[in-house]
């Protein structure tokens, strides 16, 4: 991805970074083009897996992006985010 090395993400020690928070980034990073292309799908679903670990920041920019998106796009984001969690 852009600017993160999931490998880094995943291995982190337990108390070490805040994974949420990393993913809440990866979220805005989609959502804002910074650093690659505006991906809305993309962003909702890191945005969702943040949420999910707990940042509340996450909770709310996901709801607010959600408003931008169509049932279609919130459908494959969600399943999106599914996938990723079964598998990490």
């Amino acid at each position: 991805m852009a600017r993160f090395d999931l490998d880094t993400v995943f291995n982190a020690p337990a108390g070490g970074d805040n994974r949420a928070e990393v993913f809440c980034e990866m979220g805005l990073m989609y959502a804002t083009g910074r650093g690659c292309d505006i991906d809305l799908v993309s962003a909702h679903k890191w945005l969702n897996i943040a949420a999910i670990r707990g940042s509340e920041r996450a909770a709310l920019l996901r709801a607010e992006l959600s408003s931008s998106m169509s049932k279609m796009e919130l459908a494959k984001a969600l399943r999106e985010a599914r996938e990723w969690m079964t598998t990490h």
